[in-house]
């Protein structure tokens, strides 16, 4: 019995290591990265277990456009209070796209945005 014990500890083991070198690989490389700028239109910390920074800026092209959202995650704090403190405001966003995590604990979106520029 015991060996039966020690066997399925190994392979448990096994999995949640396995499961951890994936998340650090998928957070480790980003797919792409690049920037967007717009209008910052909404800022939160939100979730029921994991909370996390979500964001939204609308993307214009060209004046009378119907603009384009842009949604993203923060995880660092003080990006975090460098963008609700650009409330409003034109922003450049620049970001990694991380793709295959596998909860949202990490964030709701692909996106997590590592620095921002305000445009006066």
């Amino acid at each position: 019995m015991s060996r039966v014990l020690v066997i399925v500890g190994g392979l448990l083991a096994a999995v949640a290591l396995l499961f951890a070198a994936y998340v650090w690989v998928a957070m480790s490389y980003s797919y792409s990265e690049g920037e967007r700028a717009g209008y910052l239109q909404k800022f939160s910390k939100r979730g029921w277990i994991c909370k996390t920074w979500e964001g939204e800026i609308l993307l214009t092209s060209m004046p009378g456009a119907i603009p384009e959202k842009f949604e993203f995650t923060v995880r660092d704090d003080a990006v975090a209070n460098q963008i609700a403190a650009a409330a409003g405001k034109r922003v450049v966003l620049h970001y990694a796209q991380h793709k295959g995590l596998p909860t949202n604990c990490f964030g709701d979106t692909q996106y997590f945005v590592e620095s921002i520029t305000i445009q006066p």
